[in-house]
């Protein structure tokens, strides 16, 4: 990637039209870690393709997972963890939805692996999941900083324990990350949550597909799991042949905000019924003044008369949020996010990043660990160089200030490739 090139976004005053955002991120993920599980072999149609997801694919394969590229829109995975490669050295990139689920999955299955990144992975916390893991036998060492990637997994020795805790106030992906592996041990045990658990909408999700993998569980309302694995010969199998991955709900909320902005937008292959907590993203929208419709298959996003700005707890909606922040610099009154405190350990910390970037627009910004308030500018300042901190969604929400009819460089735009490579050139055909 050339950390060298920047993109000049022209000044644009509407945005009007039809978009399928690829699929989503969090649940291809998922799934190609849940099928690489089953003794069968499962489709996948309108995955993603993206770093994040070639990551996840290209270390599945390493492990001895057979993967087959049927067409642009269909993978195959043919899996059996019983047929996993005893050793193996992963680079998982800044991919968290890989390198955590990933962690948990190998330290359970016994083995020796290094799990490694890039310099930004290296200081995303991973400690609390290491913890949880090691209490029940795993063998997990740091080898840079202890508390972080990467780390060396060796063979795994049950220490007996059914009694299972995380924290979640850190990551849900700690918690994703037991919830799909933990189940290997084939034993009936139970998962507490230790604290306030953030993100719940993608735990939500992950919770859906163990069910569609007959993984069966009692939830007992987010500050407990019972699993039901002993003698369940239909763990991680699959009654069916393939999946259909719906968009991505955080892809989308560009487009929805857009819409909202100055103009209208339909995106296609999303419904209220979407399983992706971001999709509450729009019930702010209609509280900011948007007009939503909801259709069979498709989600209609008119511009607002007037765009209003209020109090908005985002702790079901982290990576929407971010789009939320830039449209603080349109709205008539402060913007005020909360309960965002999972955004310093995401690709970057995003409440400092994005405190920079929205002041170069004339905002003013302040923040503490979990808030961000946005008080609009009078005027969105014209020519605006946005540094996008190796951050895909930095990058992504602030081509929304185009819309103010201002010109902006996004620097680094290529950061997309890690969720959404095609976002400028889908973004850029809906603009006028």
């Amino acid at each position: 990637m050339n950390k060298n090139l920047s993109l000049k976004l022209a000044p644009k005053s509407k945005i009007n039209g039809v978009i399928k955002p690829p699929g989503s991120k969090s649940i291809t993920n998922r799934l190609l870690l849940l099928s690489s599980l089953c003794n069968q072999s499962i489709s996948l149609t309108n995955h993603l393709i993206s770093d994040d997801s070639k990551y996840m694919i290209k270390a599945l394969e390493d492990l001895g997972v057979s993967i087959s590229q049927d067409t642009k829109d269909k993978i195959t995975i043919f899996g059996d963890p019983k047929k996993f490669n005893n050793s193996a050295d992963l680079f998982l990139g800044n991919a968290g939805t890989a390198y955590r689920p990933l962690c948990a999955l190998l330290s359970i299955l016994g083995g020796n692996y290094r799990l490694d990144g890039v310099e930004r992975m290296h200081e995303r916390p991973i400690k609390d999941l290491v913890d949880s893991l090691s209490s029940i036998g795993a063998d997990i060492k740091y080898l840079k900083n202890i508390g972080y990637p990467p780390v060396q997994i060796s063979d795994f020795k049950f220490s007996g324990s059914t009694n299972i805790s995380i924290k979640g106030s850190v990551s849900s992906q700690f918690l994703t990350s037991l919830l799909m592996a933990v189940p290997l041990l084939g034993k009936d045990f139970k998962l507490n949550i230790d604290g306030e658990l953030i993100s719940k909408p993608y735990v939500d999700i992950t919770l859906k597909l163990l069910k569609l993998f007959n993984v069966n569980y009692i939830n007992h309302n987010y500050s407990s799991f019972e699993f039901n694995c002993n003698n369940n010969s239909k763990l991680y199998s699959l009654d069916r042949q393939s999946i259909d991955i719906e968009p991505d709900a955080s892809s989308a909320s560009y487009f929805f905000a857009a819409a909202a902005l100055s103009g209208n937008v339909r995106v296609e292959g999303l419904n209220k019924d979407s399983i992706q907590g971001d999709i509450q993203f729009l019930d702010v929208l209609a509280k900011m003044g948007a007009d939503i419709t909801y259709n069979n298959n498709s989600i209609d996003v008119n511009k607002a008369t007037k765009l209003v700005g209020g109090q908005f707890d985002c702790i079901a909606i982290p990576d929407a949020a971010m789009t939320l922040a830039t449209m603080g610099l349109f709205t008539d009154s402060p913007v005020e996010l909360f309960n965002i405190n999972s955004w310093k350990v995401k690709e970057t910390d995003r409440i400092i990043a994005m405190e920079n970037e929205l002041r170069k627009f004339g905002a003013t910004v302040t923040s503490t660990d979990n808030s961000l308030k946005i008080t609009p500018p009078k005027k969105i300042l014209d020519n605006v160089s946005v540094h996008t901190y190796d951050d895909h969604r930095i990058a992504m929400c602030f081509s929304l200030v185009c819309l103010a009819n201002k010109s902006v460089e996004i620097q680094d735009p290529e950061c997309v490739n890690k969720t959404y490579p095609n976002f400028f050139n889908d973004f850029l055909k809906l603009l006028s």
